[in-house]
């Protein structure tokens, strides 16, 4: 990621905490940002993405994209929800229209890991790791909380 990124890990013992994270993060936000999310099945990253747009003002319900690939919202910036969990190749990242989206609104992709080399440097990483069924630890890197 080049330069030296803030690290923050954080920590979550519900849904709810999880998404009240991730409603901070949305405060700190330009309109512009990509979020790279990476973790697995189940950590959490539909709950944070569901804060995330609570915190841009946006009351419609959040889902996962899963057969859609990305879900639009309008609230404080447009914030572009996107599934990357069946992409493996540049090709098939290309026809989902990803960087057509880049510098349009807030862009939050489930299952980075899959593109991870097709990803700008200048982004914003969220990684959800299970610690126990209710518990995660949330670290977040490229940008400050308070």
């Amino acid at each position: 990621m080049g330069e030296k990124q803030t690290l923050q890990k954080l920590y979550s013992k519900s849904e709810r905490q999880t998404e009240e994270i991730a409603e901070r993060l949305a405060k700190t936000l330009k309109g512009t940002e990509i979020i790279a999310m990476f973790g697995g099945l189940g950590a959490g990253k539909t709950a944070f993405t569901r804060g995330l747009a609570r915190g841009l003002g946006i009351d419609d319900g959040v889902s996962s994209p899963t057969f859609a690939l990305v879900h639009e919202y309008e609230g404080r910036f447009m914030l572009f929800h996107f599934d990357m969990y069946r992409i493996g190749s540049f090709d098939d990242l290309y026809s989902t229209g990803f960087y057509d989206y880049q510098g349009q609104g807030i862009m939050i992709i489930e299952w980075s890991e899959n593109i991870e080399p097709f990803l700008p440097d200048k982004r914003i990483n969220v990684s959800i790791r299970c610690i126990s069924d209710n518990e995660r630890e949330i670290t977040i890197e490229g940008t400050e909380m308070i």
